[in-house]
């Protein structure tokens, strides 16, 4: 889907904002704390129902509303295509088409994001957590429907935790019963989850080394290795032999949700064995090449959200990915003008003697300049 405008109510800074978006490249450039990530934020929500920074509903609804709109218009196959989503405290709905959707998975159909921002370098550096939830994320956008399985699989795991932390470290006869039940739903769903992060890594790997290597103009190699939490031969088996340690500790001690998913950069350990440099175009490449891979097996690609990239990278890095931006449509934001040759196809910048309070002044090549 290509968006072509967005509308903001009472979302985060902006009490009300219009933007219109260009098919190939739209550069959205101001000072920092104009609120230039909240615009990229909004139309990201519009793809996933959930802020990327990791904020909860109430932070994203502007101080003294009661709640917040965002609206996107677009075309998708030829058709005109209206995305509307209200956030509440405590409630998200969203609509296609003035189409009520029940479920986050259904807007796949509409609308496809993929966002990298400074905060992605926590991909490479952190824990574990972070690298599972992206490669489940690429692997809903690839199948909508695993995120059932996964909603599923979540819950097995709260209610297998919530029998082990209630037994208080003893298992009676009904306790071991319900234990079996929540055993077999866990390693039935988990070794459906562990297909499909291994899916996704073996056709993601290729292109994140391809994305990397071209960033970093060099011949670096990328692997990644997927580390499970236990060493039986299969995740039944693993729940049986861990059985005894869980009901002492009172939590689930193997499963996908404690696996590891490490990458190397030449051989080497990216968490804590690369430069902060080499961690910073990893972080990207692992974005750029997610972006790939959907855009390969969907047929689309989806919209390329880039906030403040610029800043992370050094002036050879940043040419190299502004010099082969991937196809589709691109919303990029920066504190300064984009360097040379890079033209973008829509140039957003910020006017602080615009309106009340600032706003944004849009050229296009040969067009006149328009006021948002």
């Amino acid at each position: 889907m290509r968006l072509d405008r967005l509308w903001l109510t009472d979302f985060r800074s902006y009490e009300h904002i219009e933007l219109e978006l260009d098919d190939g490249l739209t550069a959205i450039v101001g000072p920092n704390g104009i609120g230039k990530t909240n615009l990229l934020e909004a139309i990201a929500l519009l793809g996933t129902l959930r802020s990327f920074r990791g904020a909860p509903t109430e932070s994203l609804i502007r101080r003294g509303a009661s709640s917040a709109v965002v609206r996107a218009v677009g075309w998708r196959d030829d058709r005109e295509v209206l995305i509307e989503v209200e956030l509440a405290p405590g409630k998200t709905r969203a609509q296609v088409n003035r189409q009520r959707l029940a479920r986050t998975r259904d807007l796949l159909g509409a609308l496809r994001v993929t966002v990298f921002a400074p905060d992605d370098l926590a991909l490479v550096k952190d824990g574990p957590a972070l690298r599972r939830e992206f490669a489940d994320d690429l692997a809903v956008s690839l199948d909508a429907r695993f995120d059932r399985t996964l909603s599923d699989f979540d819950r097995a795991i709260r209610q297998r935790n919530a029998l082990l932390k209630s037994a208080g470290g003893r298992l009676d006869g009904s306790a071991e019963m319900t234990l079996d039940i929540w055993d077999e739903q866990v390693a039935a769903l988990g070794a459906q989850v562990l297909e499909r992060r291994y899916d996704v890594l073996e056709h993601l790997v290729p292109l994140v080394g391809s994305c990397y290597r071209t960033l970093a103009r060099d011949d670096t190699d990328v692997t990644a290795d997927y580390v499970t939490s236990w060493a039986e031969p299969t995740l039944a088996e693993a729940l049986a032999a861990s059985r005894a340690t869980d009901v002492r500790r009172g939590t689930s001690t193997v499963g996908p949700h404690r696996d590891e998913i490490s990458f190397r950069i030449a051989g080497f350990a990216s968490r804590n064995e690369a430069s902060q440099g080499e961690q910073r175009t990893l972080a990207l490449a692992l974005r750029l090449g997610g972006h790939r891979l959907v855009a390969e097996r969907i047929g689309e690609p989806p919209l390329l959200l880039l906030d403040d990239v610029l800043s992370e990278l050094d002036p050879e890095r940043a040419h190299a990915l502004l010099s082969t931006l991937p196809p589709g449509q691109t919303v990029i934001t920066s504190a300064s003008a984009l360097p040379a040759p890079t033209s973008p196809d829509t140039l957003l910048v910020y006017d602080a003697t615009e309106g009340e309070g600032g706003g944004f002044v849009r050229t296009r090549t040969g067009v006149d300049d328009e006021r948002e």
